[in-house]
């Protein structure tokens, strides 16, 4: 089986949806298939290991995070796309590259899946700061996942998003995995210069305020004035980067907060995870992040929004922990969290993460239920199609 994942970050720049990306890729080429990974790139693309990169040119907007790139406008890579025999193609996005994937659908009249990751509302609301366009981009989202041969959500809250948005048809639950060998792999992280008679606090991902981090930081300097000691690592990078660094500084916390940057070594990131005390991720944009599941592998409860779409298979106090978002809310439940972290911790690692060993069996057999129900519908129409044989006057 030859397949196509289509996206639009693009490495190094990987976001979480390139994340899976690239894992849906290793595990269908660990189970012997063929996939590729294509998407928009910069000029420091670096293509992931183990994966084959099809990548064409893009240019970086202001005030975006991601490249965008025309490929319909790129006929040498259209006819590298063109020579490549796909039995499938799946669009992780409903933009540029989702559409370049279903060109290639109905150009080669393969199926096409379509994941739903992210709450596009909410980013098309904060970059044209209107409800009607933004609505109206969302109408042209479900219009692409009605043409779509299955569509995929993340997990159950994720799928009642696309349904608020207005998207009627099917959606299959595709929960994204971890990957298990990563659990002991653990990089040095001793230029941290972390006290271990701390309470080490962690947020990983976009240094953007829609994931909850400016209330993060008020919460943090709300600790401080309380006379909690504590440290807190914001590892990533992002647009509100340097507003957040300014804020932490105008409070005072700058020895209790410290601003790592963008971690691409794996056992390096793996190693902060097993260190930290626990994951506070205060985001109702995200949908089911990778990141939760990274931290309980090893071992590290969460502390997230209760009725959000990353709080889907947490339990209050068994393997994780819920606040209500606001900087009273994030702090008060740091604070109760804490004692407990250990034996919740165990807790997480046992019941929330789930490998890509598993998820791929799932998705190995849903690209090949797809690719055969498409097979003998093409051969039904061209029976339906053919001449009788038979003349008549």
């Amino acid at each position: 089986m030859i397949t196509g994942q289509f996206g639009e970050s693009y490495p190094p720049s990987i976001d979480g949806v390139g994340g899976v990306m690239i894992n849906y890729c290793r595990e269908l080429n660990r189970r012997g298939h063929q996939s590729y990974y294509i998407a928009p790139q910069d000029k420091k693309a670096d293509a992931p290991e183990g994966v084959e990169t099809l990548l064409y040119k893009s240019i970086r907007i202001p005030l975006f995070t991601y490249h965008f790139g025309f490929p319909a406008m790129q006929p040498d890579f259209l006819e590298r796309l063109r020579e490549i025999p796909f039995d499938i193609v799946h669009a992780h996005t409903p933009f540029m590259a989702g559409m370049l994937a279903k060109k290639i659908s109905q150009e080669k009249q393969i199926p096409l899946i379509a994941t739903f990751h992210s709450k596009y509302y909410d980013d098309a609301l904060r970059t044209t700061h209107s409800k009607t366009l933004a609505r109206k981009v969302v109408d042209r989202i479900v219009a692409f996942y009605n043409s779509c041969d299955e569509v995929w959500a993340v997990n159950e809250r994720t799928g009642l998003v696309l349904r608020e948005y207005g998207y009627r048809g099917p959606i299959v639950v595709m929960q994204n995995g971890v990957d298990i060998h990563e659990q002991q792999i653990l990089g040095d992280i001793s230029d941290l210069s972390l006290n271990p008679e701390k309470p080490l606090l962690l947020f990983v991902g976009q240094q953007d305020y829609k994931k909850g981090t400016r209330e993060l930081i008020r919460a943090a300097g709300r600790l401080k004035e309380e006379g909690h000691d504590f440290h807190l690592l914001m590892v990533g990078d992002g647009l509100d980067r340097h507003a957040l660094e300014w804020e932490t500084a105008e409070r005072g916390l700058e020895d209790r907060v410290t601003f790592t940057g963008r971690i691409s070594d794996r056992s390096r990131l793996m190693a902060i995870y097993r260190r930290a005390d626990l994951f506070v991720f205060p985001s109702t944009y995200d949908n089911a992040p990778l990141v939760v599941r990274e931290a309980a592998l090893q071992g590290t409860p969460s502390l997230v929004v209760e009725g959000s779409c990353a709080a889907e298979g947490i339990e209050q106090g068994v393997n994780g922990y819920l606040c209500d978002g606001s900087v009273t809310g994030i702090a008060r439940n740091i604070l109760a969290a804490l004692p407990s972290v250990q034996t919740v911790g165990e807790k997480a690692r046992l019941t929330i993460p789930i490998t890509w060993e598993l998820i791929g069996g799932h998705i190995e057999e849903r690209y090949t239920n797809l690719i055969q129900k498409r097979s003998v519908d093409s051969a039904a129409e061209a029976e339906l199609e053919a001449p009788s044989g038979t003349d008549y006057p």
